[in-house]
């Protein structure tokens, strides 16, 4: 019998939207204390010394690097493999995004390549655990501190994520979380900053609103304040932050569902010869079991868009991450000359796999109609 079985689907149940009545019951939107609540809870569960509640993970990232005050003229590394999000943080500062390419047995950075990629301009270095994977930070930390370069940590998909007990977001400089609707846990809109630097996590705190030096709570006289900075609107409302703070409560049970799920699909696939696996959770690197996204194999890759509309007959949802490598889509490449031999361990990762979902909204069951789906569909394109 035919399932539905959608890739993402955001967890809400009655305690969130208490939450929210509660909010729009009280006397304050934004500004208020369910924000300042939520940035605790979240330092807490992930062991930050600063957490800054902002509008998503990408102004998060911009606020950093704007904080740090990176500009025309310098280079920051990201990721070929990624979110166009990563390196539009960079261009919003004018700096430049220098592209690494990624590790086939991972679909993270490739830290062999970092080293090659460093001159003179080069400022900082972004990664991106992809998938929830965390990278060797250890490494990227080591080639960091040799030429003095921050390193941000692009956590979008990292909530969970652990390497040898320390949390994303702590391996580096400072991290930015996404809570998107389908990522581990979602604030409808909306991201968080960690570090351990206190000065670092003051500016990014007051530059998310317009870079005023009083925020209405902290304001002696009504509507009287001072502006010492320049900033942005990038705050996380309270409702927002409402729904975060009941949600950071699922997380436990959230990540055990995904290991779960993941578990069951990743033993079931390994039964299909023509798809390969990315390294997964082993030793000290935890994932947080965003999805899975398996290598279609040769011949199979061409057929992509054949196989992912038999699964969706098939009820089962599908997505790929990522479409392009970040310098293979048309505003980066007529930006800076990149042609498709750019990053070719990323092009293949982008071209040649599908995302398969293991959220919490499933089941181990639904794991296995998963891949007797998969397996049917390759049969019918072979």
């Amino acid at each position: 019998m035919t399932r539905t079985i959608p890739f993402g689907k955001p967890m809400i149940g009655d305690e969130e939207k208490n939450a929210v009545l509660q909010v729009l019951d009280g006397p304050m939107l934004v500004h208020g204390p369910r924000a300042k609540a939520f940035e605790a809870s979240f330092a807490a569960y992930t062991g930050a010394p600063h957490a800054v509640s902002v509008s998503s993970c990408t102004a998060g990232m911009h606020l950093v690097w704007f904080a740090l005050g990176y500009g025309p003229g310098d280079e920051i590394i990201v990721p070929a493999q990624t979110h166009a999000a990563t390196a539009h943080a960079v261009e919003f500062v004018g700096a430049t995004p220098v592209f690494c390419d990624a590790d086939p047995k991972t679909g993270n950075i490739d830290i062999d390549l970092l080293e090659g990629l460093i001159t003179e301009r080069t400022r900082a270095i972004c990664i991106v655990h992809y998938l929830g994977l965390p990278v060797d930070m250890d490494r990227v930390n080591a080639i960091a501190a040799r030429h003095s370069l921050f390193v941000m940590e692009d956590c979008a998909l990292a909530v969970g994520t652990t390497l040898n007990g320390t949390h994303a977001g702590l391996l580096g400089d400072a991290g930015s979380f996404s809570f998107y609707p389908v990522k581990h846990m979602t604030t409808a809109e909306g991201g968080m900053v960690t570090t351990r630097h206190a000065e670092l996590a003051e500016k990014v705190n007051r530059m998310k609103a317009f870079g005023v030096d009083r925020v209405v709570g902290e304001r002696k006289v009504p509507g009287v304040y001072d502006v010492t900075m320049l900033g942005y609107n990038y705050r996380m409302n309270e409702i927002q932050a409402a729904i975060g703070e009941e949600q950071l409560k699922k997380v436990p049970m959230i990540l055990e569902r995904r290991r779960e799920n993941y578990e069951t699909l990743h033993s079931g696939l390994q039964t299909i010869e023509e798809v390969g696996l990315f390294l997964s959770t082993q030793g000290g690197y935890q994932s947080s079991y965003y999805c899975m996204s398996v290598m279609l194999g040769d011949g199979l890759a061409q057929k992509r868009p054949q196989l992912m509309q038999r699964l969706g007959e098939m009820g089962v949802g599908t997505s790929v991450y990522y479409p392009a490598p970040v310098p293979h889509m048309t505003y980066y490449r007529e930006k800076y000359g990149y042609d498709r031999s750019c990053c070719p361990v990323a092009a293949s990762i982008s071209y040649g796999s599908v995302a398969l979902p293991v959220g919490p909204h499933l089941t181990p069951d639904d794991m296995r109609y998963i891949v007797d789906s998969l397996k049917k569909a390759i049969s019918e394109e072979k």
